[in-house]
């Protein structure tokens, strides 16, 4: 974490940020995320999250195309009927990503590696120990003034993406992180007061 940011900051200023430039990312710090996420705990300390750190115009492409494919029928009823304005931007950027994600420098694909293959929701059994690293790589992405927004569309058929990255059988694809430096401006967050999300002792 650069010294310019305290881990407070990060946590607080760390907006999802889905319209990103094409700029290529410094290979050190890309490595620097994996560093990070790295450090994250894990189930048994198995340390058994792997990540794949796509740049190669082609494999984005390969990602791109999967991430369509899944996408565009799920956010097709909110691009029709948004609920409110907050949630056509919201979809609006969705829809920048899909549009732009070949574009994107960098797309980190975080996997588990089972002791043999696993599908259908089995795919998710162990996802409590990768999640943990991809919040701490999005925390580092912020510190370097880099923007990320996690999704799981493309991920949807586990086949096509082990295909894709070449990826061993018992590899499960959990989540796919584009990274890069945001178009628009970071600013803190909009969440719900604590007070309504929490209880002490019982609800």
């Amino acid at each position: 974490m650069s010294e310019q940011m305290s881990l407070n900051e990060a946590i607080y200023n760390c907006r999802a940020m889905r319209r990103l430039e094409s700029r290529e990312i410094p290979e050190a710090d890309l490595i620097q995320l994996i560093d990070a996420a790295n450090q994250a705990p894990s189930g048994s300390n198995s340390q058994n999250a792997r990540w794949v750190v796509v740049r190669d115009a082609a494999q984005k492409q390969k990602l791109a195309d999967l991430n369509r494919k899944h996408a565009e029928p799920y956010i097709a009823p909110q691009r029709e009927n948004p609920p409110n304005e907050k949630h056509k931007r919201l979809v609006d950027a969705v829809v920048w990503q899909m549009d732009h994600m070949h574009e994107i420098p960098a797309l980190i694909v975080a996997c588990f590696d089972y002791p043999e293959k696993v599908e259908g929701l089995g795919v998710y059994r162990s996802a409590g120990s990768v999640w943990p690293g991809i919040q701490n790589l999005l925390l580092a992405a912020r510190s370097l003034g880099l923007g990320a927004a996690p999704t799981t569309l493309a991920l949807r058929d586990q086949d096509a993406v082990r295909e894709v990255l070449n990826l061993p059988e018992t590899f499960a694809a959990l989540c796919l992180i584009p990274v890069g430096y945001p178009k628009g401006k970071f600013g803190p967050v909009s969440r719900k007061p604590v007070a309504e999300v929490m209880r002490f002792d019982r609800w």
